[in-house]
């Protein structure tokens, strides 16, 4: 199952048009969400994916 960055406390929406979204536990900024850049990079799905406080998911 892939990692839905907009579910995860980490991810968040930066003022830079070039890359508007960025992970806070990897530290880096993307024009793609976050856990494709992890996936293609490392071969792996996200494991700093954490839900957000008080959210509530399916």
């Amino acid at each position: 199952m892939a990692v839905n960055c907009f579910e995860c406390q980490y991810f968040y929406t930066t003022w830079d048009p070039a890359n508007p979204r960025g992970c806070k536990a990897y530290g880096f900024k993307t024009k793609m969400l976050p856990s494709i850049v992890v996936k293609r990079s490392s071969g792996m799905e996200c494991l700093k994916f954490e839900p957000k406080k008080g959210a509530r998911f399916r």
